[in-house]
């Protein structure tokens, strides 16, 4: 990668990334004033301003806890804990990214069996397909808990439930992506193979599936942060004691927001590793097909 390449994306980030953390700064101090207003009156304190931007940004039990108190937060509990802590952020994100990548590879697999049935099956591509999207309307956080009570009156608790949570997810993506990548060859090519008196198989292997591949990691690029969405979603309504989802919930019984904004940074830094691995496997791929490296 070139040098002015790397620049020309870098700045824009750091921008868009400063601009953020500013805004920050200012909702939590306009969101935590009127709560350090009344606690300085009951103190019979009247701080200057400096002063009382600097209380507003440092209470234990903010409303909107500031950046800098996040960060710290990030890096006592994922650097300073053991990794078998309870509150170590690396344990709860491992449980998280197992569940995480089971259901993931589920979703992949179901999705593209799917949509190999699909694109060679028209009826089910007329009576599958819609279902498929209808699915997808119904909101995650109705269905997490009716999964966990009907695997649970089997006896099937833990990693499983959380994971068919994920899959249910990161299948769609996968799907809709596949189908469109084995249907993206061009008549021509088609015609061209039906020359050469090519089998089903054979144009399936030799031109649909290559021709399909950009497609399915665009599509496994969602499909990876659905799932993980649906792993943390999955822990909510179990009572799990571990994962980010199990984070969420201590933070919210006891108030802990500062606890809430560091789990939530651990599941968006988890799903930025996860689809640029994604994005890199990729790439290898992409190149070992002899395409061009970007």
């Amino acid at each position: 990668m070139r040098p002015d390449t790397l620049k020309d994306r870098i700045v824009p980030v750091l921008t868009i990334l400063l601009a953020l953390i500013a805004i920050w700064y200012v909702a939590a101090v306009l969101m935590n004033a009127s709560f350090q207003r009344d606690m300085d009156q009951r103190a019979n304190q009247t701080p200057g301003t400096v002063e009382f931007v600097e209380k507003t940004l440092s209470q234990p039990k903010p409303l909107l806890p500031a950046p800098h108190q996040v960060a710290q937060n990030v890096f006592e509990n994922t650097f300073l804990r053991k990794l078998s802590s309870n509150r170590s952020l690396v344990y709860h994100s491992w449980v998280t990214l197992s569940s995480t990548l089971l259901g993931f590879g589920f979703g992949t697999l179901l999705g593209i069996v799917i949509a190999v049935g699909i694109v060679h099956i028209k009826a089910l591509d007329r009576s599958l397909m819609p279902w498929i999207i209808a699915s997808q309307t119904v909101p995650i956080l109705a269905i997490a808990p009716m999964v966990i009570v009907v695997l649970g009156a089997v006896n099937i608790t833990g990693l499983v439930p959380k994971a068919l949570i994920s899959t249910y997810l990161s299948f769609f993506p996968v799907t809709v992506g596949m189908v469109k990548g084995l249907r993206s060859p061009e008549v021509m090519f088609l015609d061209l193979m039906r020359t050469y008196n090519a089998t089903a198989a054979q144009t399936f292997w030799k031109l649909r599936v290559p021709a399909s591949v950009p497609f399915l990691f665009t599509s496994m690029k969602v499909a990876i942060a659905a799932s993980l969405v649906g792993a943390i979603v999955g822990e909510l309504p179990t009572g799990a004691v571990a994962g980010i989802g199990s984070k969420l919930l201590a933070g919210s019984y006891y108030s802990q927001t500062i606890d809430i904004w560091a789990a939530l940074v651990a599941g968006s830094v988890l799903a930025a590793s996860l689809v640029a691995i994604v994005g890199l496997v990729a790439k290898i791929v992409d190149r070992s097909m002899g395409g061009r490296p970007a």
